[in-house]
């Protein structure tokens, strides 16, 4: 069974309803065969990233870059995964109060030099997520999952 790895810092109620958009999306019961196992950022380990087949990272945006959870998640898990776990898929959502670029600009650095495949441009909201946001999200998670059952 295919496994969908997502990784989340999710420290606001608007972060929280991103995330279970994903989760739904990704867990659709018409898409079978995919374990989707959920980590906050500070609990995710190199051994999570090894046994999963793509990931859905999920960070606010903190002073114009990503959360320090998600970023202490990519220098724990960075030399451990680097070699094992290139080319596979991953997407990404990002919650500002306003910007989320540099945020957005800081996952396509790490995410590159781990030689991970963007499958789904990135997922961003401000303020309150509004219907679009949280379908975007629901899209996302589905379209990572389906894709690992392809």
């Amino acid at each position: 069974m295919a496994t969908l790895l997502i990784v989340h810092h999710t420290p606001s109620p608007n972060c929280q309803a991103l995330l279970e958009a994903v989760v739904s999306g990704a867990s659709a019961p018409e898409i079978e065969g995919v374990r989707v196992v959920r980590r906050a950022a500070l609990a995710a380990t190199a051994s999570d990233v090894l046994a999963a087949d793509a990931f859905v990272l999920g960070t606010p945006a903190n002073l114009g870059y990503l959360s320090g959870a998600l970023k202490h998640f990519f220098d724990q898990i960075y030399y451990p995964c680097l070699d094992e776990t290139r080319g596979r898929p991953f997407g990404a959502y990002v919650h500002g109060g306003s910007d989320t670029t540099g945020a957005v600009r800081a996952l396509d650095t790490i995410t590159t030099g781990l030689g991970w495949r963007r499958a789904v441009p990135p997922v961003t909201a401000t303020g309150e997520p509004g219907k679009a946001d949280l379908a975007a999200c629901w899209e996302l998670g589905a379209a990572l999952a389906a894709g690992l059952t392809e």
